[in-house]
């Protein structure tokens, strides 16, 4: 006879065995019976679809806009800085395979190193109804990490949690996609992955003004990214998002200077306005409150001051209220005046200035 022990024992070993019969068997590892396998041909492709060409050379290139030599240097920098954002190549990727039942739990997982605009993996995979998930480009990026990826629903890229961060590092893709892999077929899938951020660019005309104590922030972003639901979350505070500046070396008083910032993506406009129908995907209607923001604070230049307090500065805040999307570089240009504050003619941003700014805490620390 069975004691209490034993009892519990079998009990547990029965539930084990009944549990795994339930999940389908993986395939790919070494030595392990593959009968109930099928050979599937995943083909994977990164889609690039950006304004960065037409952005550039709209603000900084074009006839129209009396571009000086200072403007075509400054988009070369802004081309080689951003190259590694937007761009179609993919270091790594990472594939995950999804119950479509139940609590989706993930039935396989698979990581490569691509480099590669394109590739193509065979994976035995068991006949089965799958979620496919897949990322690019997230192992060289410090600031995105895959989260919660055991769970189809629950897989998110999910941004550093800190009340100021730098900007992304790389181009980050995201691809979802169901699958049936069915008995005794061949098959090919194509996967097209699609980029999940963004890039913002402050140009400031300096017109003979001290821009050195400059400091740039941008706001208003998404903080996580559901890659399943292709939904972004923006919460009540987000984080602000220090700027990356790009100078021209010979640095003359009218040349000028590049304040740019790489992001999820900011809010959409209010969804009871109309949807303009084209195929440009970053045309859109402006909002009629601030989706996203610049803030910059300007110091007042004069060399004789000693302490740090008694320096005023002033706060520009740029508000945009048309949305920054997924793919999508936005330039804003600005000039600089006299009192430090910043003035545009972009009809889609507004400006908020205080001369004599005293922060409640230091922006950045």
């Amino acid at each position: 006879m069975l004691n209490y022990r034993g009892v519990i024992h079998l009990a547990v070993l029965c539930c084990g065995l009944f549990l795994f019969a339930l999940i389908p068997c993986s395939c790919s590892m070494i030595d392990e019976d593959q009968s109930d396998c099928e050979e599937s041909k995943v083909e994977y492709e990164l889609e690039l679809i950006t304004n960065i060409s037409t952005e550039i050379e709209t603000q900084l290139e074009t006839e129209t806009t009396l571009s000086t030599e200072a403007d075509l240097e400054l988009a070369q920098m802004l081309r080689d800085y951003l190259s590694g954002i937007f761009t179609d190549f993919a270091h790594d990727v990472d594939l995950s395979f999804y119950d479509t039942v139940g609590d989706s739990l993930r039935l396989q997982h698979d990581e490569h190193i691509m480099d590669a605009n394109q590739a193509s993996y065979t994976l035995n995979l068991p006949m089965h109804q799958y979620m496919h998930l897949a990322t690019a480009n997230i192992l060289d990026n410090q600031l995105v990490s895959l989260e919660n990826d055991e769970r189809c629903h629950r897989s998110e890229l999910q941004q550093l949690r800190r009340d100021t961060i730098e900007s992304h590092e790389t181009g980050v893709f995201t691809a979802r996609q169901a699958m049936a892999v069915l008995e005794g077929v061949d098959q090919s899938f194509n996967v097209h992955l699609y980029m999940a951020n963004c890039a913002s660019v402050l140009v400031v005309y300096p017109q003979g003004h001290d821009t050195s104590g400059m400091r740039v922030y941008s706001t208003g972003f998404a903080t996580d990214f559901s890659i399943c639901d292709s939904l972004y979350r923006h919460p009540e505070t987000l984080p602000i998002v220090r700027t990356a500046e790009l100078r021209i070396e010979d640095d003359a008083a009218d040349s000028p200077v590049a304040f740019c910032s790489v992001t999820f993506p900011s809010r959409e406009p209010n969804t009871t306005r109309t949807v303009i129908e084209t195929e440009d995907p970053f045309i859109a209607q402006s909002d009629e409150e601030s989706l996203w923001e610049f803030r910059v604070y300007v110091p007042e230049p004069d060399a004789a001051r000693t302490r740090d307090d008694d320096v005023s500065v002033t706060e520009t805040v740029l508000h945009v209220k048309k949305p920054l999307r997924a793919g999508q570089l936005k330039i804003i240009k600005v000039w600089l005046n006299d009192d430090g504050s910043l003035s545009t003619d972009a009809p889609e941003v507004g400006t908020s200035v205080t001369l004599d700014w005293k922060p409640g805490l230091v922006i950045g620390s």
